[in-house]
């Protein structure tokens, strides 16, 4: 009924004639740096989204473009449909750049303007804040004729978010399609609008955002892009003279405290549920203009994301049930919370200062499906993996049979924490649940685990391993009982990793973070018969290592 409510609406919308100024009424100026590297690979007319690399080139004159179906991923294609790439042209700041991304836009306007995934609300919100957010560096100088098919297409876009407000996507899309809407009515000078846009924003900010302040993705990298998003409405409102809702402030508080949770030493976002390498100078300023000072919490209770701390040494854990199920969208872009979601369940990573020990292998979210899934799958995590098998079902458009409980119990005393979680999602196929306990020392140099497979019925534990992804600054070697494993941090410092109950093996890996680099992991493969591995990460004394840091935050 609310998707017939939905439709009435855009189709009685588009009856009503709109005037449409000869520019934005209010000028705008996007926050956030583009990267002068991508900007120049657009100039060799290469478009690269999340690690994942296609042609996006002025049409030849035989018809040849890069829009069409067949320019990959829907994931990259949205990309290329919603301009945020204007950034790193602006970055590049030469002539040639703002020719670059007046042709792109020309042909756009041409040849896949009525693309259905063009369309889609989370896509065309995104356009609109980046023409606006751009609006100098692409349209100021140009053509009149081009300044009008610009306006004129920004206003059909925005009377279409308008009218379906609330979006239906469950994810972060729904608040891109929220603040595009909400620029274009300032632009346009549209009171009404902007009102329903406001009056849209508090229950959207409560669906989006969990009360600890958590994304309700689950993803690093979405936190940033969502809390990037209320940073641009607070800032646009503000702007245009509009009080802003209470609640707007509010979740900003929350979200920026929990996307510090999120951040290892080195300044950059763990690796869980699609992120990638964020640049650290975008983190730290996404966190400044939030205005935000509260400290990262020790857990996200709602979010599941739990930070154990000592010294140098900082542990965070994955400890949350997966979010929400798919559903199919405009343009075969997923509408559930679930579109980025990986099988990483208790996985963890690990960072002693500024080096990265221990860590997930990354995410290529615009990919094809089999490279894209080999990394969501849960072995290409450091977590346990039963018998060859995902604890979450990996489908295109999300999750199918998950992960559906997972419990967590946290304690600590004289500075040393403990934390125990346990999650369900073998119990239904082998019957077995798996339990993963953590100790780390007050000293930071003793990291202790245990993971455990907990019969819920008769059922035999097939085998498993336990696997810990190094960090390509990290050298591994295996000592000569076989029992354990050196590992050589980036800055000379040296840890071992024991274990018991598990034949200890170095294998090959991948780290995907930005660019694909070759790895080593710890393989941890259980004995016959075993349910349980125990296992340590201590600190030990190397040859010309050098002298450890203060200790941090």
């Amino acid at each position: 009924m609310e998707g017939i409510l939905r439709g009435a609406r855009r189709i009685l919308a588009n009856l009503k004639p709109i005037r449409v100024p000869d520019g934005p009424a209010r000028s705008f100026r996007d926050l956030w740096p583009g990267e002068a590297a991508r900007g120049a690979r657009l100039l060799r007319g290469e478009f690269e989204v999340a690690g994942t690399v296609r042609p996006l080139r002025p049409a030849e004159a035989d018809g040849t473009q890069d829009w069409g179906p067949a320019g990959g991923s829907a994931h990259w294609r949205a990309a290329a449909h919603g301009f945020a790439w204007l950034r790193d042209l602006r970055a590049l700041g030469t002539d040639a750049a703002r020719l670059r991304g007046r042709a792109l836009t020309a042909d756009w306007l041409a040849l896949a303007a009525q693309d259905p995934l063009a369309e889609a609300p989370e896509v065309a919100g995104a356009r609109i804040s980046a023409w606006l957010g751009h609006w100098d560096f692409l349209a100021a100088t140009a053509e009149d004729g081009f300044r009008r098919q610009l306006m004129q297409r920004m206003a059909q876009d925005a009377r279409g978010l308008v009218a379906g407000l609330p979006a239906e996507a469950a994810h972060r899309g729904a608040l891109v399609a929220l603040k595009g809407a909400m620029a274009a009515a300032v632009a346009l000078e549209e009171e009404t609008w902007l009102a329903r846009c406001v009056r849209f924003l508090p229950p959207e900010l409560e669906r989006q955002f969990h009360p600890d302040g958590g994304h309700v993705e689950r993803s690093p990298g979405q936190q940033l892009l969502a809390l990037q998003d209320l940073i641009e409405i607070r800032n646009l409102l503000h702007g245009a003279g509009v009080e802003a809702p209470p609640q707007l402030a509010a979740t900003i508080d929350r979200a920026a405290p929990a996307l510090r949770l999120m951040r290892h030493a080195d300044g950059g976002l763990a690796l869980f549920n699609g992120t990638r390498d964020e640049l650290v100078t975008v983190v730290d300023l996404v966190l400044t203009q939030s205005q935000s000072r509260g400290r990262a919490p020790t857990y996200l209770r709602e979010t599941g994301f739990q930070r154990l701390a000592a010294s140098r040494t900082l542990v965070i854990v994955d400890c949350g049930a997966p979010p929400a199920a798919r559903r199919e969208g405009a343009g075969g872009l997923p509408r559930g919370a679930d579109r980025f979601a990986h099988a990483g369940t208790l996985s963890f990573e690990m960072s002693v200062g500024r080096n990265r020990v221990i860590v997930n292998c990354g995410a290529a979210p615009a990919a094809e499906g089999e490279w894209r899934d080999a990394l969501r799958a849960t072995a290409a995590h450091s977590a346990l993996v039963l018998a060859d098998t995902n604890s979450s079902e990996l489908k295109p458009e999300g999750l199918g049979r998950r992960v559906e409980a997972v419990e967590a119990d946290r304690q600590e005393s004289a500075g040393a924490q403990w934390l125990e979680a346990s999650h369900d999602g073998w119990v239904r196929q082998f019957g077995l649940r798996h339990r993963r306990r953590f100790y780390l020392s007050e000293s930071g140099d003793d990291l202790r685990g245990e993971d455990v497979l907990e019969p819920e019925r008769d059922a035999a534990v097939p085998g498993f391993v336990v696997r810990f992804h190094l960090h390509p600054g990290v050298v591994a070697s295996l000592q000569t009982d076989e029992a354990g494993v050196l590992l050589r941090l980036a800055d000379g410092a040296g840890w071992r990793l024991r274990a018991k109950g598990a034949r200890v093996a170095i294998e090959e890996s991948i780290y995907l973070a930005a660019e694909p680099r070759r790895s080593q992991q710890v393989a941890l493969h259980a004995e016959p018969g075993a349910a349980s591995i125990q296992w340590a990460i201590g600190r030990v004394s190397m040859p010309g290592a050098p002298v450890p840091e203060p200790s941090a935050e």
